[in-house]
């Protein structure tokens, strides 16, 4: 929090997921609200987990379940759902080969897994940007590193409580269908250059452009930053010009960051992890291990 550049690296975080939704749009809209982003991360770990040998292993209903409620993040109808799009938008599929009646165990599609790949990748490089690090170029050395480290970051993320339920001003946002795209998009796009009482700005929103962009309707934008004014996080200013500027809060800014910061570290963190589990040759933990498959 206290780096100088690190607000700026969060900015260029966010035009990377933007940029990631403009690649992916069909894997973005349905990981860009709070809780399919902690079922999406869930899912994933349970995959990379699979033990080939044990055919309840992996992605399952069940296990993605019990995983959802023991932290309070997704009803038993919302994790149904949310596998029954990612199948239907053919984000996973069935496990061939499987013959258990008992289970029906899913894998990630190849554009899953691309997406998943270089977001990773994207974290990692704006750590890297913060300390001068050699992360991307490590897992580019190793790509089995994301494979070991994502596990352990979902794991550390989805058992966070402030990561999991954050505060008013990113929960009214990241807990609305495509609100996290949203968020990142506004964030992206503040400037220092505003007045000693409100230094934070951006320039006003255009939500035709923005409705065009991520392929939302106009109202739901437009009660999200009504939101926002109503609750005193971003403000208008005087007209100067031609453009409306709008202010936004310090608070508001120093929650997002501090809110991504839980984010970065889980993902650093996981990240020496999955390098030393590398140098010891040492096989990863399973970590969802505990979680005992539904009957």
């Amino acid at each position: 929090m206290a780096h100088p550049a690190y607000f700026p690296v969060l900015q260029q975080c966010a035009r990377h997921l933007v940029g990631l939704y403009d690649h992916f749009p069909r894997v973005a809209r349905l990981v860009s609200s709070q809780q399919k982003w902690l079922l999406s991360q869930a899912a994933y770990a349970l995959h990379l987990e699979r033990d080939p040998k044990d055919p309840l292993s992996g992605i399952t209903a069940s296990r993605l379940l019990d995983i959802m409620v023991k932290f309070g993040a997704a009803s038993r109808n919302t994790a149904t759902a949310f596998l029954a799009e990612m199948l239907a938008y053919k984000l996973i599929r069935d496990v061939p080969g499987n013959t258990n009646r008992r289970s029906r165990p899913l894998e990630p599609t190849e554009v899953s897994v691309d997406a998943m790949e270089k977001w990773f990748r994207g974290q990692m490089h704006s750590l890297d940007l913060l300390d001068e690090g050699t992360r991307v170029a490590q897992l580019d050395a190793d790509p089995t590193i994301f494979n070991r480290a994502q596990p352990i970051a979902a794991k550390r993320l989805i058992e966070d409580m402030v990561w999991r339920d954050p505060a008013p001003c990113i929960a009214s946002f990241v807990w609305t269908e495509n609100g996290g795209l949203l968020l990142d998009d506004f964030m992206s796009r503040i400037t220092t250059t505003g007045t000693r009482e409100h230094p934070y700005r951006a320039d006003a929103l255009n939500f035709s452009e923005l409705s065009i962009h991520y392929g939302l309707s106009r109202t739901h934008i437009r009660r999200l930053f009504a939101r926002a004014e109503a609750n005193g996080w971003i403000g208008r200013e005087e007209r100067t010009g031609r453009k409306r500027q709008i202010w936004v809060s310090e608070a508001f800014v120093e929650t997002y960051m501090a809110w991504q910061a839980i984010k970065l570290c889980a993902l650093d963190q996981a990240f020496l992890i999955a390098i030393d589990q590398t140098s010891r040759q040492r096989p990863a933990k399973r970590l969802f291990q505990l979680v005992e498959p539904a009957n």
